[in-house]
């Protein structure tokens, strides 16, 4: 008999977590799973790509009033008699004016936004939160299952997460899954009660589909030396530093264009420093494309200038893609990148991602022998599925 699986996830804009359910999902054996998949929003890039075998479940309508504007929301859940919710998305109003910690914050407005939201009727064998906070939340307070298994993107201590709102949550998983060597360790420092339970699954990577994606043509446009990053626009992708490190190169004369595609938060912040360098032409935000691979493929430099990574997927995107790597020295990346092998690894400072990356323009041969090192590794996790069939087993 097949087992039921639930997905829970915010929505599937784009980013890595997301990218890694979809890989997962197109990996699943559905021969012996029936899977669901709960996204807060139907929302995202991504959403195309979700396997025909997939049944998406409608979103809860409620969440809809904890993401639009409080007055706007009172007034709807009054006309619809529901006072409940409206007096949830006011108490939900005071800690988002009053925590200034975007993380935190999202934690301590779930315990609002859970009144507002029903349980789900059907029972499952597993109901799987694949990212922290709100996902995990949802499966162990509005779903019944045999297995709930809680999945952290991300470098814990990093995210500014609050571990006193986690723990009575944590505590009710079965499994608590994450992604690296690196995140694990930070797991079990932080939460060592729970180590019997943190476990280590590498995001799924396809290097076939991601090769067989990457043949599209793109334009970028340039005869000189193009560079891209792919990424949201959030600080914790240190694009900042990226637009100095650009000003330093085309001061010194470099004839480059320098792509960085991806979408966030921070687009207007870094649309003023790129105008403030009068760097319109040189440092492009391209916005989100539903497929980066050709932008990778294409370049002549791929480039990372993170504060912190779980596991960084656009790394081991632009090693399957063979590009020269320039990348920051971020919490996790000498399990991905051996330094002056098969990349660069330079501290995290706008000069030093400009010597970086001003080193492999002028050495072509190190370029070179990066590719080649590269082409001998192989890069394709799609055996961690098995992983996940351990856990809900």
């Amino acid at each position: 008999m097949k087992k039921n699986l639930l997905f829970v996830m915010n929505n599937l804009n784009c980013g890595g977590a997301e990218k890694a359910l979809i890989a997962l999902l197109n990996t699943i054996d559905y021969s012996g799973y029936n899977v669901d998949l709960l996204l807060f929003r139907r929302e995202g890039i991504f959403l195309a790509d979700i396997p025909k075998q997939v049944n998406v479940l409608e979103e809860p309508p409620a969440y809809r009033y904890f993401d639009m504007p409080i007055k706007a929301a009172i007034k709807d859940c009054i006309l619809k008699g529901r006072i409940d919710i409206a007096i949830a998305r006011t108490c939900a109003a005071f800690i988002f004016r009053s925590e200034k910690n975007r993380v935190r914050c999202e934690q301590r407005v779930w315990k609002y936004m859970s009144r507002a939201l029903p349980s789900l009727p059907k029972q499952y064998d597993a109901a799987i939160g694949y990212l922290e906070k709100n996902p995990i939340y949802y499966c162990i307070e509005k779903v019944t299952a045999a297995k709930k298994i809680g999945f952290i993107h991300n470098d814990y201590d990093q995210l500014g997460m609050d571990p006193a709102i986690d723990r009575s949550y944590f505590e009710r998983l079965d499994h608590i899954v994450t992604v690296s060597d690196g995140c694990v360790k930070v797991l079990k420092d932080r939460f060592p009660m729970f180590e019997t339970k943190i476990q280590l699954m590498y995001n799924i990577v396809s290097p076939d589909v991601i090769k067989r994606l990457s043949q599209k043509k793109v334009d970028l446009r340039h005869k000189g030396i193009s560079i891209v990053s792919v990424g949201r626009l959030h600080y914790q992708k240190g694009f900042e530093m990226a637009v100095e490190a650009c000003a330093m190169l085309i001061e010194e004369g470099y004839d480059i264009k320098w792509y960085v595609v991806g979408e966030g938060d921070e687009r207007r912040k870094l649309e003023g420093l790129i105008q403030a360098r009068n760097l319109e032409a040189s440092f492009i935000l391209t916005g989100v494309k539903d497929n980066p691979y050709p932008y990778i493929r294409q370049c002549d430099i791929y480039v990372q200038t993170s504060l912190f990574e779980g596991h960084c997927l656009t790394i081991t995107e632009a090693k399957i893609l063979q590009r020269p790597i320039v990348s920051t020295d971020f919490n996790v990346i000498h399990a991905q990148i051996r330094n002056e092998k098969n990349g660069l690894i330079v501290q995290q400072d706008p000069a030093s991602i400009y010597e970086g990356i001003k080193r492999l323009i002028n050495d072509k041969e190190l370029r070179d022998s990066f590719e080649r090192h590269l082409s001998k590794e192989y890069l394709g996790t799609e055996s961690e599925i098995d992983k996940l069939y351990q856990f809900i087993s």
